[in-house]
Parts: structure tokens; C-alpha cells; sequence
């Protein structure tokens, strides 16, 4: 079986450029029912002689009983095996694409020189095997992997193509954290998916091109409706927003508290106790969660609040972004007894700050969309400082070791700004301090109006550019995204 638009797309509800057929989406009456969230494969370098096979393939799976879709997968149906790499290892990764079209993977949020980055200049022809030794020289972090084809992000990323990848280290073990993989150190990637009789569609037209791609059904680790049995203590959920477009705001059902351990880079410095964290596209965050009352807890999340002007008055005609209504994510039981002597450090991880007064140099990017054009049906207004996408052109030289100032902004909507081969800190939100969501070391920032970023260039891209771009990924496809060489 080969995976085409036209196979994947058959019977799709978004035909031309016509808004959303939310009234004719197939729910069924089992779509309620439980299922055992889906833990994928995990597969740790030094097990395997540091050296990691992964196949970009086309898939079947039944998301609903009975009703099977087309997808792809790394190794697997739908999505790929969990990583586990190790801090000062090099690790050889074999990737082969056992597509019928060109594919890439890029490392999302790993420091390596841009010739092994993946993004859309490391490009797999069909039938071919690309092999980057991947040298790991950064702290503990969960971070993931995905398609970066230029033109097809989307697509792929959507049909299934990304996985976790999990960086580990001694500083990390040394704390004690809740790490016995599946058990209670869960990888949770959420994604919004559009069904139709059961069977996944890609969306199409002009919403999807202007808004991202967004889903009638919520899935975790392509898990629809998944119940987790969990320990009775505290657990560590690695949260990934894999949706090519959707933002979450996630709160438990009852209000308990929990404690935020880790950004995009790693652990924070210290734990943050919250009720609510909001993810964009492309981010991550490690939360510790306590279920040592035994109590079963629903995991749910609020509007999808990540939507333009226009949306927001199309909101009402269109009943798959949610409504005002809250939704559930995934379930919690927990079981057995109490765990004994499972408590929240107080300390997480000391970071080396970088000093804003070191800054060499200040850039401005705005994130564009040329709405007129787009009503009329073009999709070539999306852009970066009023420049489109070129795959031929260089938009900024830096000098490696410099550091900078990034400010980053978005016209219309909030837009997830994702930048390659750095880790960064916020400096500023809209002219004041930054937010208790905006500590620790970022690769991925939520920004509209302007965000200020302080970033360190310590990995080189000469010969393959970085990217930076907007993690809405049909905006990064239609054209919001621009690169850089560090030499």
C-alpha cells in the first residue's frame, strides 16, 4: 500500500475551500468507551550498541473498531518508538524511507550541526537509508521527532510520521525522578485528528491553509478515549502537542494541583506547582502528578484558543473546535497501594544563565499573514517579514558563539515560533516580565505580541541551513519559515 493524497484523502469533509462539515462527522455510540492508552515501543541507544534503526512506512490501523485507516508510521502503523539517548554518547541513526515520496526526519529540540538536523535540506529519497551520528551533548530533556519535508510537514506529521525521542543523564537520575518507562513515566503526545465513518481524513481548503489542520477527536499516543492505570504516587507525564495546529490548556478535572518540572531544554531549577498549563504545537512539558489518594482523575482540556479573529467569529458554525465546552484527554486509575516516600524535590536543576548584556546584535521577525489574498483563494501570503519560504535563499548569517536578541511576533493569531539547532530564554513579553510558563530554556514560544528571546548559537549550519519557522505546520508548509547558516 502506498500512501497518496488521493488514498488518505478519500471521502474527506474539507473539499475545496469550504469551512468545516462539522454536522456530518460520524460519532459513534462506542466512541465513549475506554481503551488502554497505547505506550509505544521504547528503544534506548546503549542497548543497541548505540545504533538506532527507524523505517518511514505506510501503515493500517483501526482507530474505532472496525473501521480502518490509511497512515504511516516509524516502525509501527501510526507514529514511532520512543528514544532513549544518553548525554556525552554519539548515536548512529539509520532511517529509511519506505515511502513512495521524499520524507525527512528532523530531531526537534536536539543540539547537533544543521547537516544532522533533518530539516528540509537532509532530504530521504524513497527506497534510500540516511545515517547521521547524532552527538548528544545536552541536559536531560523530552523532546521529539517528526517529518520535516518541505511542503508535506503537514501531511505526514498528521498521517503519523513523529515520535518521542527522550534525552537522559546523570543529573537527572541523580534526583530521584519517577522513571520506569510505561509505568509512572508516561510519553503522552496529544493530537487532534478529523474522522469520517470512523476512518481518518485530511482536512483541505482555505480554513486549513489560513487556521492549521484541526480534529473533531482528541487521541493520546493515537489513542482515542485512553484510560492509563497509573501507580498510586506521583507520576511523570511527558506532555508533547504533536497537533499539527490545535493548542491545549490542560487542568485536571478535579483542580489538583501539580508540579511543572521541565520545559522544551530540560528541568527547570526548581518545581512550579500550577492548576493549568497551556501547550502550543511543538511544545513540551514534564509535569509531576499525584495519585496518592487513588482517586481517579480525567486529564481534560479547555478551547482550543489557538484561532484568528475570523475563527473566532466562525467559532459557532463549527462544533469540532469544542464550543466553551471542556474535553477530556486521557483518564487516570490509579492502582495498588500507596506509594510510600514519593515526594517533589524541592530543587530540580541549576542553570548557567545567559547574559543579556553579551548580546551582539537584535533581529525582528514577524510572523505575516496576508489575509486579502487568502479569501480570494491564494495561499502564498504566508511569510516571515514579508518573505515567503525559498529553499535557495539564506535569510540571516550568524557568527557561532554569538548571542542575540530575538524579538518575535505574529499578526492575526498566536503563532508557535520554533527555532533549529538553539535553546533560548524569554526576556520579555509584550514589553513586561515574562510569564511562569516562559522559564526555563525554550526552543518553542508561543508569540502575537512581541516576545523577546535571548538566544546562544553554539552548534554550526554551513553547509544545511537552520530553520525557524511557525510550528503550525501548514503555515510552515505555505510559507512561514526562513533559515540561517552559523559560521
Amino acid at each position: 500500500m502506498t500512501f497518496t493524497r488521493r488514498s488518505f484523502l478519500t471521502g474527506a469533509v474539507l473539499a475545496g475551500g469550504s469551512l468545516w462539515a462539522a454536522s456530518s462527522l460520524w460519532r459513534p455510540s462506542f466512541a465513549a468507551e475506554a481503551r488502554q492508552l497505547r505506550i509505544p515501543e521504547l528503544i534506548d541507544a546503549r542497548d543497541q550498541g548505540q545504533s538506532i534503526a527507524l523505517t518511514a512506512q505506510v501503515g493500517k490501523i483501526s482507530f474505532f473498531p472496525g473501521r480502518e485507516s490509511v497512515t504511516l508510521g516509524y516502525n509501527s502503523n501510526y507514529l514511532g518508538p520512543t528514544l532513549r539517548v544518553h548525554r556525552g554518547d554519539e548515536v548512529e541513526m539509520a532511517v529509511t524511507n519506505a515511502l513512495r515520496e521524499d520524507t525527512t526526519v528532523h530531531w526537534h529540540g536536539l543540539l547537533i550541526p544543521g547537516e544532522l538536523d533533518g530539516g528540509p535540506h537532509q532530504t530521504i529519497r524513497p527506497g534510500s537509508t540516511w545515517r547521521p551520528v547524532l552527538p548528544i551533548r545536552q541536559p536531560a530533556a523530552t523532546l521529539w521527532y517528526h517529518s520535516h519535508a518541505h511542503g508535506h510537514t503537514g501531511e505526514q506529521v498528521y498521517a503519523g510520521l513523529a515520535g518521542l525521542l527522550i534525552v537522559s543523564d546523570d543529573d537527572e537520575r541523580a534526583l530521584g525522578l519517577p522513571s520506569e518507562y510505561g509505568v509512572d513515566d508516561l510519553p503522552l503526545i496529544l493530537q487532534d485528528r478529523q474522522f469520517e465513518s470512523g476512518t481518518l481524513v485530511l482536512p483541505q481548503g482555505m480554513m486549513s491553509a489560513m487556521h492549521g489542520r484541526r480534529g473533531d477527536t482528541l487521541m493520546v499516543n493515537g489513542t482515542v478515549n485512553p484510560v492509563a492505570r497509573v501507580p498510586r504516587g506521583l507520576v511523570r507525564l511527558r506532555l508533547v502537542n504533536g497537533s499539527n495546529a490545535r493548542e491545549y490548556d490542560l487542568a485536571f478535572a478535579d483542580d489538583r494541583p501539580f508540579h511543572w518540572i521541565a520545559s522544551e531544554g530540560g528541568l527547570l531549577e526548581k518545581p512550579a506547582e500550577l492548576r493549568s498549563l497551556r501547550l502550543a504545537p511543538g511544545e513540551r512539558a514534564e509535569i509531576l502528578a499525584d495519585f496518592s489518594d487513588g482517586r481517579p482523575a480525567t486529564l481534560e482540556t479547555g478551547p482550543d484558543g489557538n484561532l484568528s479573529m475570523m475563527m473566532g467569529m466562525m467559532r459557532g458554525q463549527a462544533n469540532l473546535l469544542g464550543g466553551n465546552r471542556r474535553e477530556a484527554v486521557i483518564q487516570f486509575e490509579p492502582q495498588g497501594k500507596a506509594v510510600l516516600g514519593s515526594n517533589v524535590p524541592e530543587r530540580l536543576l541549576a542553570h548557567e544563565r545567559l547574559d543579556v548584556s553579551k548580546a551582539v546584535r537584535r533581529r525582528r521577525f514577524v510572523m505575516n499573514m496576508g489575509m486579502g489574498n487568502m479569501m480570494r483563494g491564494g495561499m502564498g501570503m504566508l511569510s516571515i517579514n514579508g518573505r515567503a519560504f525559498d529553499m535557495g535563499r539564506v535569510d540571516e548569517q550568524i557568527r557561532l558563539g554569538d548571542t542575540e536578541i530575538w524579538e518575535v511576533s505574529g499578526e492575526m493569531m498566536a503563532h508557535p515560533f520554533h527555532i533549529h539547532g538553539v535553546h533560548f530564554e524569554v526576556l520579555s513579553r509584550n514589553g513586561s516580565a515574562p510569564g511562569i510558563r516562559d522559564q526555563g530554556l525554550r526552543d518553542t514560544v508561543v508569540a502575537q505580541e512581541p516576545v523577546e528571546l535571548l538566544v546562544k548559537f553554539t552548534q554550526t549550519a554551513v553547509a544545511s541551513p537552520f530553520m525557524y519557522h511557525c510550528h503550525i505546520l501548514e503555515h510552515e508548509d505555505n510559507g512561514m519559515m526562513g533559515q540561517f547558516v552559523v559560521s
